[in-house]
């Protein structure tokens, strides 16, 4: 995530700089197109950094917002997640090592990714009020709505997942109390 946020940076102020000298209207696209992607990369390091210094994987999974909704089984059936659900990337895959933690940390953790991703197809919007200043609201557009559509996917992934996480967790609580 970080080569990508250093290159499309990088993409970013070369157009811009050429754009200066060459005026063409493809460069000045090309340079807000490598912009935005630009904030959508290093916006996501952000809020994962921020939400995981002030939360350190957490987050209290019995909390209302992380339960299940009665909408959701219908939408996880219409959306056919066990086709697609092993085909996400995990940016740091050791957070959900049943090796290195615990049932209840992974679901802490799980709601934390929640989160994350919830904040960052929020985010995905704020690119939308530069349409005003640069107009080429398609790029503006595009890329926002993409964004915000690749995040909901992680979103649903972990509101898919800890249902059978907190029945697991509860098996093994009436174990240890038997």
């Amino acid at each position: 995530m970080y080569l990508l946020t250093g290159i499309s940076l990088a993409l970013f102020l070369f157009s811009l700089s050429f754009y200066h000298y060459v005026k063409a209207e493809l460069l000045f696209s090309l340079s807000i197109t490598f912009g935005v992607c630009f904030y959508h990369f290093a916006m996501r390091l952000l809020v994962g950094g921020v939400i995981n210094g002030l939360f350190h994987n957490r987050m209290n999974y019995r909390r209302a917002w992380f339960r299940p909704r009665r909408f959701e089984k219908r939408l996880y059936t219409l959306l056919q997640i066990r086709r697609w659900k092993g085909r996400l990337p995990t940016y740091s895959p050791e957070t959900f090592s049943t090796a290195l933690h615990s049932w209840e940390e992974i679901a802490m953790a799980t709601c934390q990714a929640e989160v994350v991703h919830e904040v960052i197809a929020l985010f995905s919007f704020l690119p939308l009020l530069l349409i005003i200043p640069f107009g080429t609201p398609i790029v503006f557009v595009v890329t926002s709505v993409l964004s915000a559509l690749f995040d909901l996917a992680f979103v649903i992934l972990q509101r898919y997942h800890r249902p059978m996480l907190i029945r697991l967790l509860n098996r093994q609580e009436k174990r240890r109390n038997a």
